[in-house]
C-alpha cells in the first residue's frame, strides 16, 4: 500500500477515502480519489488488478445518530448496500446495486448527493525562492 499511495502523490493524486481488507489470499483495497481515470492508469502502470466502480456518495451531518438515520433512509427505499467505508469529514461512499435506481429513489429524501466535483479541492503550489 505504501508504494501505491507513493505513487498516486508523485502523480498528485489526493486520496478522499479508503478501504483496505485482507481475504487471506490476497488484499483488496479500494480508494475514493480526486482524479479516478489517472489513479487508475497509476495502478495498471504498476501491474495491480484494478478497475473502476460507480459509488453513490452521500455527507452526513456530524452529530449522533446521523448514520443510523441514513441507513434507515435506505432501507425504507429498499436499498441493499453492499459495502461502505466513510470518506474524509463526514462523507460516506456506499457501493449499492443500481447506482442509477438508488439516485433516484433518493432524489426526493433528505440526504445530501455528493459529485465527484466535490470531492476536488484546490491545491495551492507555491514556487520556491
Amino acid at each position: 500500500m505504501g508504494r501505491v499511495l507513493a505513487a498516486f502523490e508523485q502523480a498528485h493524486i489526493n486520496v478522499r477515502g479508503f478501504s483496505a481488507s485482507d481475504t487471506g489470499d490476497y488484499g483488496i483495497v479500494r480508494f475514493i480519489v480526486d482524479k479516478p481515470e489517472m489513479a487508475l492508469d497509476v495502478l495498471r502502470e504498476r501491474g495491480a488488478a484494478a478497475k473502476m466502480t460507480d459509488i453513490l456518495c452521500v455527507r452526513l451531518d456530524d452529530k449522533p445518530g446521523e448514520l443510523a438515520r441514513v441507513m434507515g433512509v435506505f432501507a425504507e427505499c429498499e436499498i441493499n448496500v453492499i459495502y461502505s467505508y466513510s470518506l474524509i469529514s463526514t462523507y460516506i461512499a456506499l457501493n449499492v446495486e443500481d447506482i442509477a435506481h438508488a439516485e433516484s429513489l433518493l432524489a426526493n429524501e433528505p440526504i445530501v448527493m455528493v459529485d465527484q466535483e466535490e470531492l476536488v479541492f484546490p491545491v495551492l503550489v507555491e514556487e520556491g525562492r
